[in-house]
């Protein structure tokens, strides 16, 4: 089944679990950042990716042109392990580590939760590739993908048991677009996906295609 087979169905079943008025709600704001124009004015293919050094949650730091001496990098960037959409692409992506690792590519994930939880999300998930801690989300910032959870939704999210002050260490309700960057060892962005979407995610199969045109 295909990472995106999986999303529909989980939204399928959304639909039966949570009030009409929500959904309509969530509808609308999504649809009114597809309209802001950020990801237009987000990174994209063709761009240099700048270079970072984040802290990994196991311990250390983990520098991009360390990761682009030895192969294309594949970033990807999630909301939390409160999502189930990005726990879903977690587990689609660790189901494809092989392949992408076969293809030649190096899979890092970036999230603004605290390490403390990203800790959880990598032991729920048996995750055995790299989660970095974006504090702040600066690094998301700087590549463009960062909007305002809308006040409208603050109380929706707190009635699903999300807190994103307590899971972020910080007020600012700020979260990434979904997001992957597939970087050849030059640093130029080869392929860039992001969507105002959250339900949206790159299919696996898809970067090990691109990977193995690089």
């Amino acid at each position: 089944m295909s990472l995106q087979q999986e999303i529909d169905n989980m939204k399928q079943s959304m639909v039966t679990q949570i009030p009409e008025s929500v959904i309509a709600m969530m509808r609308d704001a999504t649809a009114s950042l597809a309209q802001s124009g950020l990801v237009e004015q987000a990174l994209k293919t063709g761009d240099a990716m700048p270079d970072f050094d984040l802290p990994e949650v196991g311990g250390g730091h983990i520098q991009l042109t360390d990761l682009l001496k030895n192969s294309p990098v594949v970033i990807n960037f999630y909301r939390g392990g409160w999502c189930p959409y990005c726990n879903l692409e977690m587990q689609a992506l660790q189901q494809a580590l092989p392949d992408i690792e076969q293809a030649g590519g190096t899979l890092i994930s970036i999230a603004p939760e605290l390490p403390e939880h990203a800790g959880e999300t990598r032991e729920k998930g048996n995750l055995t590739f790299p989660l970095l801690h974006d504090r702040d989300n600066a690094l998301a910032r700087k590549l463009g993908l960062v909007f305002t959870l809308a006040d409208i939704l603050r109380p929706v999210y707190e009635g699903f048991g999300i807190d994103l002050q307590e899971s972020q260490g910080n007020n600012s309700f700020e979260l990434p677009v979904p997001a992957t960057y597939i970087v050849r060892p030059d640093g130029v962005v080869a392929f860039a996906f992001v969507d105002a979407d959250y339900t949206q995610r790159m299919e696996p199969a898809r970067i090990v295609e691109i990977l193995k045109t690089l």
